[in-house]
C-alpha cells in the first residue's frame, strides 16, 4: 500500500520556555487515505498533548517518495526535505532523462541528514544527485496503524 501523506497545521497557544504564551501554527505529517481522515487523525493524535483549545488550520497533500526516519535516536529531532534527481536512460531515444523526487529525512542536523540519506539510498540501482536539502518545520510524523484504519 502506498502512503498518502498530508501536512496538517495545528494552531494553538504554546507556553514558551520563558513562561509566556505564544500563538503557534505547527505542521505535522499524517499518513491518511484522504483529507477528512487526515483531519480526524491529527485531532486524535494531538489531543492528549494539548492543554487548551486548538484548531487544524490547514491540510495539504505532501508528496514524499520516501521517508528516512531515525527511530530510537533522540538527537534526530528535526526533519529535512531533500530533492533528489534520478537519471534514467530512455531506451528508444538513448537520451538521459532526469526526474525529481522529494524525500523526508529525520536527523540531528544538515550533515547528519545527508549521511542518513546516503545510507538509505545505498541499495538504489538508479544514479541520483542531491539537488537540495532544507530543514522543514515539521514537528512529528504520525503513521497509519491497522487499528486506526479499522475504526474508520
Amino acid at each position: 500500500m502506498n502512503n498518502e501523506w498530508f501536512e496538517c497545521k495545528v494552531k494553538y497557544e504554546k507556553t514558551m520556555e520563558n513562561g509566556l504564551q505564544k500563538k503557534v501554527n505547527e505542521p505535522y505529517l499524517v499518513d491518511a487515505l484522504n483529507f477528512t481522515e487526515a483531519e480526524r487523525r491529527i485531532i486524535e493524535e494531538i489531543t492528549p498533548f494539548m492543554t487548551g483549545p486548538f484548531e487544524v488550520s490547514d491540510i495539504k497533500r505532501a508528496r514524499y517518495a520516501e521517508l528516512f526516519e531515525a527511530p530510537g535516536d533522540d538527537s534526530a529531532d528535526r526533519f529535512f526535505r531533500a530533492k533528489l534527481q534520478f537519471i534514467t536512460l530512455d531506451e528508444k531515444s538513448g537520451k538521459e532523462k532526469k526526474s525529481s523526487h522529494n524525500v523526508l529525512i529525520q536527523a540531528a542536523d544538515l550533515r547528519d541528514a545527508i549521511k542518513r540519506l546516503d545510507q538509505g539510498m545505498k541499495g538504489s540501482m538508479l544514479d541520483y544527485t542531491i539537488a537540495s536539502v532544507t530543514e522543514t518545520a515539521i514537528m512529528d510524523i504520525y503513521h497509519y496503524t491497522q487499528a486506526v484504519r479499522e475504526e474508520a
